[in-house]
């Protein structure tokens, strides 16, 4: 299983069946992340892809020496623009790909709107989904349920998602769900549904072993959500926060312009792919490594003493350029995490957190969070992480002293957000 290369070679697909000759890119907000977060825009530029375009951007200019590569979603605003742009198109050919299923109703609305006979192709290339890592996806919703129940549009919307993942990876699973978990059931039978209604998309080669769709719910597991992590890859997305993997670093106290939006991604960066699972205590020895190369290369790239050493240097220039920004990247990444490690006290914090979920010495704990709430330093949102590991662990214990804790988390102030969850008994 690897959904970065399933989705890289969709788009490489849909570029080589447009031919040679300039190409536009047309696509909306959600494909637009499924493209960059598996190539970057060098990459597609040495496609002959030199314009990349959004299709609900109102001012587009009308090119008619480009054509169009069209990769959208398959839903209602999608095709009514399309509808509009086939009426009055602005580019010499179109190919149009779906990222999912499209109806045979909506593939006769672009038909009769294409007037001109600018459609060169229409076909669905399932990449609808935001591929992370080889092994890890994600749709990028924030809040899929309304109290315990399914929203049902992100139902929609997930189920979805994970049949297209389903069809670029060429699986047809047995699926398996969590019995206690209600979402998890309704979920797992909406994907049995999709997966019977188009039986014929579905008919792969069979294997020995068939793959298996598991699909657990993550409330069932209410501890570890509320625990520090320290490995590279987690650190950055709980202490910095990650987005289709850009971290905003503008608020950094003295950082330079460059700097201020960096990309890590495993697919692009040799460094992180390679420390993304390493602790944090190994990142800094790596970093020092890291360090010594570049300072070892950039002292061999000074003695420029012939004409050989010259060719050398300028054959050598993208890469050493590329490492230069490598080591920049990650050391203002890791210096960061390390002040902020400082600045909100998360040793302390995590060593408390680790002694809640695996050890059961109650005056202990009662006392190390009564300790940490008066630190000014814990942010809110830790300060709310170690009530409620108190309230899971301790809830019968018998000297259960929640509701003082919970009072004196409300005494050091806190948002309305964690107040609204508060409520722990």
């Amino acid at each position: 299983m690897n959904v970065i290369l399933a989705v890289k070679q969709y788009v490489s697909k849909m570029i080589e069946e447009a031919g040679q000759g300039m190409k536009v890119l047309l696509m909306d907000k959600d494909t637009t992340s499924y493209v960059s977060m598996v190539y970057a825009q060098s990459e597609i530029l040495q496609k002959e892809v030199y314009l990349f375009e959004r299709i609900d951007s109102p001012n587009r200019e009308s090119m008619k020496h480009l054509k169009c590569i069209c990769f959208v979603r398959p839903s209602k605003e999608n095709i009514e623009l399309l509808c509009h742009e086939l009426k009055a198109p602005k580019y010499n050919l179109y190919f149009i790909y779906f990222s999912n299923v499209v109806s045979k109703s909506d593939i006769k609305l672009l038909a009769e709107a294409d007037d001109q006979e600018v459609v060169r192709e229409v076909q669905e290339f399932y990449g609808d989904y935001i591929a992370v890592s080889p092994h890890v996806f994600s749709f990028n919703i924030l809040g899929c349920a309304q109290t315990v129940n399914w929203n049902p549009m992100v139902l929609n919307r997930v189920c979805a998602g994970l049949t297209s993942l389903l069809l670029s990876l060429k699986k047809c699973p047995m699926i398996r769900y969590q019995n206690s978990s209600e979402m998890a059931k309704r979920l797992a039978d909406n994907v049995r549904q999709v997966i019977s209604k188009d039986a014929g998309l579905f008919d792969f080669r069979r294997t020995d072993v068939p793959p298996i769709l598991l699909i657990l719910d993550r409330r069932e597991d209410c501890v570890t959500p509320l625990l520090n992590q320290w490995t590279y890859q987690a650190m950055v997305h709980e202490v910095l926060g990650i987005k289709n993997n850009r971290i905003d670093l503008s608020s950094v106290p003295g950082i330079s312009r460059d700097l201020q939006e960096v990309v890590l991604s495993s697919e692009h960066d040799e460094f992180y792919a390679n420390n993304m699972y390493a602790n944090f205590g190994e990142i800094g020895t790596n970093i020092k490594e890291l360090m010594d190369e570049f300072q070892r290369k950039s002292q061999s790239s000074k003695k420029i003493e012939s004409i050989s050493d010259m060719k050398a240097f300028v054959e050598n220039y993208p890469q050493f350029k590329k490492m230069s920004g490598t080591v920049a990247k990650h050391v203002t990444v890791v210096g960061e995490l390390s002040r902020l490690v400082s600045a909100r006290s998360l040793l302390e914090v995590s060593e408390c957190e680790q002694e809640l979920a695996c050890q059961s010495d109650h005056s202990e704990a009662l006392k190390k969070i009564r300790a940490l709430l008066a630190n000014e330093r814990v942010t809110e949102l830790d300060a709310f992480r170690l009530v409620a590991l108190y309230a899971l662990h301790y809830e019968r214990h018998s000297n259960n002293d929640l509701a003082a804790l919970v009072e004196l988390m409300m005494r050091r102030g806190v948002s309305e957000k964690y107040r609204r969850v508060s409520d722990f008994n």
